[in-house]
């Protein structure tokens, strides 16, 4: 596999934020098609047209349950990710019950993602664990997570949704996102059969490198055609060049 190569399959385009229009979904589906990344991140909604527009790739088809808040029942969950699959996602992202995370319900958590799990694998997908860190006070919430996930053996555990914005001292709302601390504490806390996904802020070539060198296998992003050309430029590699004239528009991250 050649580098440019490497570096789209670590990614999952992420097509996710709620102002995209349906010929906004499709374009982001030609996008991932001609750079060849792991999967495309879709709206629960799109996934049947997605995996229409992605037939005879090599790109996955990736949806999000419980996004971006995890608050829906178990049970509702479940029926998004049976849903999903039936509709052709081979990739879950769910995102945790934070609240329940917050009050060490322990036992409400590794059930909820032990049935989840349970039902990906019965249709023959993965499933990434989304912790949202931003929302998690201390270490000790994400090391938890960490360890009901390898007990139970997802495939991934997953920094953050994009979405997880925390009110600052100057009452505007951010998020950190997939920071280098959490890369270390997860990587570490995980058992090395689960991976881990970075989501949240990683735009630029030297972020996903980072990420890489960190142990990271899977990132969350929608700059993906800025980071891949400018590893084209960096490495002085020649590709197609009316690939990149045609998304020439698509580097901005939300």
């Amino acid at each position: 596999m050649d580098k440019i190569t490497e570096l789209a399959k670590m990614i999952d385009h992420s097509l996710l934020h709620p102002t995209m229009t349906d010929e906004d979904l499709k374009k982001g589906c030609e996008l991932a098609k001609a750079y060849h990344t792991a999967s495309v991140c879709i709206k629960p909604y799109a996934v049947k047209q997605a995996a229409a527009w992605l037939a005879g790739s090599d790109v996955l088809v990736c949806t999000v349950i419980g996004f971006p808040h995890g608050n829906s029942t178990t049970a509702i969950k479940v029926a998004e990710t049976e849903k999903a699959c039936l509709d052709g996602a081979t990739e879950i992202d769910m995102v945790v019950n934070i609240g329940k995370v917050l009050s060490h319900d322990w036992a409400y958590i590794s059930d909820e993602i032990k049935q989840i799990h349970d039902t990906c694998t019965t249709h023959n997908a993965i499933l990434k664990v989304i912790f949202e860190n931003d929302f998690l006070p201390d270490d000790s919430y994400k090391i938890k997570l960490c360890e009901i996930c390898s007990e139970i053996g997802v495939e991934f555990i997953k920094t953050s949704t994009g979405y997880g914005y925390v009110k600052q001292a100057d009452g505007s709302y951010n998020y950190k996102g997939a920071t280098e601390h959490d890369l270390k504490l997860m990587r570490e806390h995980a058992s090395p059969q689960v991976q881990v996904k970075a989501a949240g802020g990683i735009r630029t070539l030297d972020e996903l490198l980072k990420a890489k060198e960190l142990g990271v296998t899977r990132i969350g992003a929608t700059a993906t055609v800025a980071m891949l050309e400018e590893a084209k430029k960096r490495w002085n590699i020649q590709t197609d060049e009316s690939i990149s004239t045609s998304f020439a528009g698509e580097t901005k991250g939300y």
